[in-house]
Parts: C-alpha cells; structure tokens; sequence
C-alpha cells in the first residue's frame, strides 16, 4: 500500500473525526480504514490519533501529519490531473515553426482556433527559414512547422495545408499594363524580404521574375512584408507578396495578379516522422488540417 493511500485514509479521519464516517466517505470498511491508519503510525513511528468510544482526536504528531498531508495531496491531485491532460493533448508546451507566408492569414487564424480549445497549453513561437525548421525538426528541436513544399525528407511527414501565390504590390505611381504583366515593370526598382530572413522566399521572387524575362533590380530589402508594403506605399518600388498580405485594406497599395505557374507555391504542416504517436502535436495538426479543409481553394481564389 503507498503512502498517498495511507494519507488520503488519514486526511478523511482526521476530517470527520469518526471512523465510520471516513471508511464511508472512501469506500472502505472501519478494519480496513483502520488497517491504514496503523500502517502509518508504524511508518511514523508513534500514534497519530487517540481512538475514543464515540469519536477520534488528532495526537501532536497527527495534527503536524495533517497540515502538511493536505497540500500535498492536492498537489498530488494535480500533477496526476497535469499529466492527464498532457496525454491528452490539452496540457503542455507546442513549439511551432513559421515562415513569411503562413505568418499573414493562416498561422493567426489557426493559433486562434486552437487557443480557444486548448488554453492551458503553451505556444512557442519561432520564426524560421524551411530549411532551418526541417533541421529542427529532425533534431527534435522544433515539434511542427510550416513549410515550404515539396519536402523530400523520409524523415519528415508533411501534409499541404496552404495553396500561395506571389502577386505584385504596386504603389499610387507605376507603370503597370495588364496585358504584359509582371514584364510591364521589368525596369521599376524592387524591394523584397531580405535572404537573411527567408532564402526560399527571395530566391522564389528571383525565380518567378528570370521567368517573366528579366532580373529584378533590388533597391531595398526588409525583415516584414508589413515594411514591404509601407515602403510600396511610399513609391519607393514594386514588390512581390503572398497574395494574402496585399489583402489587408492598405491605402494607395494594389494588388496585380502574376499568371506566371512560377509564381504558385504550397505550403505543408510537418513533423519527424521518428517522433512516436504525441496527443499535443497531433492535435493541433489536425486542429491545421481541418481548417485547410474547410477553406481549401480560400487564399488561391483572391
């Protein structure tokens, strides 16, 4: 019998005072309860309680037992309830990676939805590259991100979640035409996220303008896409942005579609494939998985 037994029998005696009561409010019988209480004098080493014809009374020892038996079974009780929500997925630290696209629309409305479900569960956030987060996670440094795809790592299991394109944000001054597109402003200076902050994000921009004929001329590069498009704003140049963050009611920014296939990217949530079954990172997978569900086409739509 553990001791924690012992002291929950002791607590309920020394709160009714009577050891009919106690074996009642556990769901013993007075020799089993009494059974218990022995086993912890023993354990003591004196007697804890002095037995009387119609009730008990607490000894010196027994009254020093119980003020320090109480708090300890609470805390008992609730670690045991900690744990219990941790094997849940409902109790526990998420660390979460996150690039320049899924920051604007989807990472926000996601940590919402599952925030509101999970709210004892700690967020932590990290700002990475796609190649920084499948080396975290490979590592075990990171428990999900969101990722660049295609992902070709037998050691990572990602599933698409986002369907992006880039699209060009221009100020109140440019010299935009339809009809050529993204050629239309070959010779317009451009300002970007730096690679510093995201390669595969800058390297897309290259990519996708080389693909419309030209090389982009780089006048001013940033850490946000909020500064991106400030700096739009100001007339300082074109840039390329998700599509979702042109969406955000800025004054004097517009957004011009890039028919370019270049231009289109999928985003994937993704774990290691080593990690066993983890009640906390799969359900906020699956919290992802359903909201990409319900707005599958939502963001290549715009």
């Amino acid at each position: 019998m553990d001791h924690l037994t012992e002291l929950r029998a002791f607590v309920a005696l020394a709160n009714q005072l009577h050891f009919g009561r106690a074996a009642d409010e556990l769901h013993l019988t007075q020799p089993a309860l009494s059974k218990q209480i022995q086993r912890l004098e023993q354990t003591v080493g004196g007697p804890l309680v002095v037995r009387r014809y119609r009730d008990v009374r607490l000894t010196a020892a027994g009254q020093v037992l119980l003020a320090r038996a109480r708090p300890l079974l609470r805390e008992a009780a609730a670690t045991m309830e900690a744990a219990t929500l941790a094997a849940r997925g409902q109790l526990g630290v998420l660390r979460i990676g996150f690039g320049v696209a899924t920051l604007l629309d989807l990472l926000p409305t996601v940590l919402l939805r599952f925030r509101s479900a999970f709210p004892r569960v700690d967020l932590r956030m990290r700002d990475m590259s796609t190649p920084g987060q499948l080396t975290a996670l490979v590592r075990g440094d990171l428990d999900v991100g969101f990722v660049r795809l295609p992902v070709d790592d037998r050691r990572i299991v990602a599933r698409p979640i986002l369907h992006e394109r880039l699209v060009a944000a221009v100020g109140p001054q440019h010299g935009w035409r339809s009809r050529e597109g993204l050629a239309s402003v070959a010779h317009e200076p451009f300002i970007t996220i730096a690679r510093t902050t995201s390669a595969s994000f800058y390297d897309h921009v290259l990519a996708v303008c080389r693909a419309a004929g030209f090389t982009p001329t780089i006048v001013q590069e940033a850490s946000e896409l909020f500064t991106v498009l400030m700096l739009v704003r100001a007339g300082m140049g074109v840039a390329l942005v998700p599509s979702a963050a042109v969406f955000r009611g800025i004054p004097g920014v517009r957004a011009r579609p890039i028919a370019l296939a270049e231009a289109a990217w999928d985003i994937g949530i993704a774990w290691s494939a080593d990690r066993a079954r983890e009640p906390l990172r799969d359900a906020f997978v699956e919290q992802a998985l359903r909201f990409y569900r319900r707005t599958p086409r939502l963001r290549a739509s715009r």
